[in-house]
């Protein structure tokens, strides 16, 4: 009787016994399905690593073009309606992750723990195999997005990674000393800042404040903000730290100090007592030794080593950049100029053309000509006696269609294409030493 009694009471909804046992549930329902939808991920990558093997494989054991590709996409298309990813483009990215990642081992420990966009992205933006592995297990640890991701491999993270002067060895015990130089870069990228070099302390501090997500993104995984013009008061008098962090996985304090000028010796003395004297006071028990960073703008290696070298306190020097210009790996990354000239070969031809016409309209605004209507080049020309009176003007006629129909993407023959760059590189040079000497 008590049990069938028992068996009909139902708690409160606020009671702490319910609450607690929702709870419970719901975070077990939320883990199950996180680790359900990782485990669909990790098979999808499987299957697309797989795919692109086997493409791989007949491409090379039997000589197929890359036609192939656009007839597997329709027919896997046809066969498995309901699946999305057979686009010719998405076979494409199967097979170009195929050869960036040979290994299947480290496809399934590393990239199928990643989204199928981070692959992609790891396979179009790194060229090293060694740094794609690297940026994989970074995006893994740290739980980047795809395009946190992207920004890490534009700044070059992995050649700035662990890169900073440091004293670490001799001032911190082994196992917190490795992981303090890992985690420490050189330089350190504030590009999103968009300051220019002329740019006083109190704006950069400011200015990173601003951005403290940016900042905290580019310092790394651990750091937590604590303040920026931190204030200590030492013997009645009043010091100010422009950043402190503290950082979860060295449990220690982090001070960051910004210089706009060059490193100078006086710097790391400054900074050993800022790291005494939040040891002293704000460090607890349990807590490592606390680590100063200094942010300069340049820095000379050996007068770094001489600061240095004598300091019992951890400390590290490292740079910075405000650049709005590409990373090195972007610019690298660039066609040059002979690239683009095989590339493509009829762009001389069009940039010519713009600079001839640039200089025949500010010519003929000089001279005042009527100008009631566009001009075609050779009105442009037919307009100024003197223009028509030069030597090259005669052999630059002659190729003007040829530089139209460049500019309309027309191909042209290679051997006609030499007449015309030589003709109108003659032209343009005759008309600009016209105008400075006329």
């Amino acid at each position: 009787m008590l049990h069938a009694v028992a068996m009909n009471l139902v708690p409160p909804s606020d009671s702490n016994d319910y609450v607690q046992l929702l709870d419970t549930l719901k975070e077990r329902i939320r883990t199950s399905r996180l680790r359900a939808a990782l485990a669909v991920n990790e098979e999808l990558i499987l299957l697309y690593w797989e795919i692109g093997r086997d493409i791989l494989d007949r491409q090379d054991s039997a000589g197929w073009g890359a036609k192939i590709v656009d007839r597997l996409s329709t027919d896997l298309k046809h066969d498995f309606p309901e699946m999305t990813g057979f686009s010719p483009r998405n076979l494409k990215y199967m097979r170009a992750l195929a050869e960036a990642f040979p290994n299947r081992e480290i496809v399934q420990q590393v990239i199928a723990q990643l989204p199928w966009g981070h692959a992609i992205t790891l396979v179009e933006a790194v060229k090293d195999r060694t740094q794609r592995i690297w940026y994989g297990k970074q995006a893994r640890e740290h739980g980047w997005s795809r395009k946190v991701l992207a920004f890490q491999i534009g700044s070059d993270l992995f050649a700035r990674q662990g890169k900073a002067l440091t004293n670490f060895e001799r001032t911190l015990p082994t196992p917190q000393s490795d992981l303090a130089q890992a985690l420490i870069k050189d330089p350190y990228s504030f590009d999103f800042l968009g300051l220019g070099p002329d740019v006083l302390e109190r704006e950069l501090e400011r200015s990173l404040l601003d951005h403290l997500r940016s900042l905290i993104l580019e310092l790394g995984k651990g750091f937590a903000f604590v303040g920026s013009q931190y204030h200590l008061e030492v013997a009645g008098q009043d010091y100010y730290l422009d950043l402190l962090f503290y950082h979860l996985q060295l449990r220690c304090f982090v001070v960051v100090e910004l210089k706009i000028e060059e490193f100078k010796p006086e710097f790391a003395g400054k900074m050993n007592f800022y790291l005494s004297a939040v040891d002293d006071l704000l460090r607890h028990t349990d807590d490592a030794p606390t680590i100063g960073i200094i942010l300069c703008q340049g820095k000379n290696a050996v007068v770094v080593e001489y600061a240095l070298r004598d300091s019992v306190k951890p400390m590290a020097v490292a740079g910075y950049t405000l650049s709005t210009a590409l990373p090195a790996p972007l610019q690298a990354a660039l066609p040059t100029a002979e690239d683009l000239a095989r590339e493509f070969p009829l762009m001389s031809l069009v940039k010519l053309r713009i600079d001839i016409e640039r200089e025949l309209r500010a010519l003929a605004d000089e001279d005042s000509f009527p100008n009631d209507h566009p001009l075609e080049l050779k009105e442009l020309v037919r307009a100024s006696e003197a223009v028509r009176a030069l030597p090259s003007t005669e052999a630059f006629m002659a190729i003007v269609r040829s530089l139209n129909e460049a500019a309309h993407g027309i191909d042209i023959a290679k051997d006609q294409a030499e007449i015309a760059t030589d003709a109108a590189t003659r032209f343009l040079t005759d008309i600009r030493t016209y105008r400075v000497n006329r």
